[in-house]
């Protein structure tokens, strides 16, 4: 309550100026690791983020501190870690089972709202949705937090409706990579759309898949959808900053865009390697260097901070994120991030990252990485790794790293030199040096942001029979969800 007082009297004070101060633009996607061309993609084109690559700053080192959507969003929108404010188990919170923020912390939005700033969350583009596609009716776009919320915190979906002077803060949420779906039917539908937009879509001939995964057909074409729908999002973006133009707007709005955490794959999404964490982060508007990249370590609960800063506002002090652009900032000399209950999929993994090395503990080790899991095992790439597993005809690193039963407790990467993170240098005792510092460290970080660990049983069972609540009764889907949950309970009951 006083951080709101205090807010309402910074709106009062800073009324007279609003002018002055810059409309804040977020483009925020599902789904989408750096497959941009200003970052090296070399299968696709992506015009219109590479100029806004040009015309701002590239940051080449951003990370997430949650590989999923909801945890990542929770901590994205709040400014602190998930696990500090107990969002960290995907989707958790939502009906029987309540999750409150901490005293004091509020979601960015109500410290926005309270400066004056007209708050909007949608599509940035009237009468399109989050895919590009027409609507009907506009909406606001997607949330996805781990905790109660008001949804006053929003004015409206768009921009449109404010006052003549006032300020907006916008989000633009994108569907990204969660355009190409997951199964043949979308795949195909998907490439009907990308040879409607630009003549072909990806030849997945000419895609690069990380080393792991095999070329096979089903992998090689999915990868090609997916960079589809990178050109798909380019080309909204592309829409969006036309907008801007037309309306005289884009020189006065600071314009940020980043994914929610990246491709969602067997060892991306949900995991703490670079294919699930690193993201794009470009950021162009009044007062940024143009053409400038940046190589220090970020992570994306900074973009909180930045934008309170670009207002011209104090960032509380119980915000862990850091405003990257101040010109007193000290670059970070480490990122972490967490990965939690994905489901029905119950797991606990921390991280580390130096400018030189990622640490990773794997708290189940006796757990494999392709558990079971009802969202992954009914995508099309998942079910083609498991019958090239069980027919043998995977190669010998893929069956190393997706398939071995279970997973060693620690793992170390020189990650620059290592993009995959495949040669894991854990048991090398020439590294026993840093992998202690690294876990010091990361031990430090968990006692420092008050990380909470694991849901209790009883809360987990809560959890399940809350996602079981909206799945359709007696579908394949609750049927899988429901027997997986039992194969963690017993787990849990075994120490496992």
């Amino acid at each position: 309550m006083r951080l709101i007082l205090i807010c309402c009297l910074l709106s009062t004070v800073l009324a007279g100026a609003a002018d002055s101060r810059p409309n804040i633009l977020w483009f925020v996607v599902d789904d989408m690791s750096a497959n941009l061309s200003c970052y090296g993609e070399t299968a696709i084109e992506t015009p219109h983020l590479d100029r806004l690559a040009a015309e701002g700053t590239r940051f080449t080192r951003a990370f997430v501190t949650a590989p999923v959507c909801s945890s990542s969003r929770s901590a994205m929108i709040t400014g602190c870690y998930q696990t500090t404010i107990g969002a960290h188990h995907h989707r958790s919170g939502r009906r029987q089972h309540r999750i409150q923020l901490p005293e004091g912390v509020e979601p960015l939005p109500v410290l926005m709202q309270g400066a004056g700033y007209f708050t909007c969350i949608g599509s940035g583009l009237p009468g399109i949705d989050h895919r590009g596609l027409p609507l009907k009716q506009d909406r606001r776009g997607k949330t996805d937090y781990n905790f109660d919320w008001d949804e006053s915190i929003y004015d409206s979906h768009d921009w449109a409706g404010r006052k003549e002077g006032q300020p907006f803060f916008m989000q633009v949420q994108l569907h990204g990579g969660k355009l190409r779906g997951d199964s043949e039917a979308s795949f195909a539908a998907l490439e009907k759309r990308a040879k409607e937009a630009f003549g072909a879509p990806v030849d997945p001939g000419k895609v690069t898949l990380p080393p792991y995964y095999p070329r096979d057909p089903v992998l090689l074409r999915d990868w090609a959808v997916y960079l589809d729908s990178v050109r798909l999002t380019d080309q909204h973006v592309g829409r969006v900053m036309e907008r801007l133009r037309e309306e005289g707007l884009l020189d006065h709005t600071l314009i940020i865009f980043m994914t929610d955490h990246g491709i969602s794959h067997a060892r991306g999404k949900q995991f703490l390697y670079d294919e699930g964490t690193h993201i794009p982060f470009l950021v162009s508007g009044p007062g940024i260097a143009r053409g400038r990249v940046r190589e220090d370590l970020i992570e994306h609960i900074d973009m909180a901070a930045m934008t309170l800063g670009a207002a011209g506002l104090a960032i509380p002090s119980w915000m862990q994120g850091r405003d990257i652009l101040a010109k007193d900032y000290t670059p970070r000399g480490a990122v972490f991030a967490a990965r939690d209950r994905c489901g029905e999929a119950a797991d606990r993994i921390r991280s580390v990252r130096t400018d030189s090395h990622l640490y990773l503990r794997n708290f189940h080790p006796a757990r494999p990485l392709l558990m079971p899991n009802d969202y992954k095992d009914s995508k099309a790439i998942v079910k083609r790794l498991r019958e090239l597993h069980a027919s043998g005809e995977l190669p010998e690193l893929p069956e190393e790293l997706l398939f071995a039963p279970v997973r060693p407790a620690e793992e170390l990467y020189e990650w620059k030199e290592d993009r995959w993170q495949t040669v894991n240098l854990a048991g090398d005792p020439s590294r026993s040096d840093v992998l202690h510092q690294l876990s010091t460290r990361l031990d430090e970080w968990i006692v420092d942001s008050h990380d909470p660990g694991e849901e209790s049983p009883e809360v987990y069972d809560l959890e399940i029979a809350d996602e079981l609540s909206v799945i359709k009764p007696g579908s394949p889907r609750q049927k899988a969800f429901a027997e997986n949950a039992e194969t963690y309970r017993s787990w849990m009951s075994e120490g496992k």
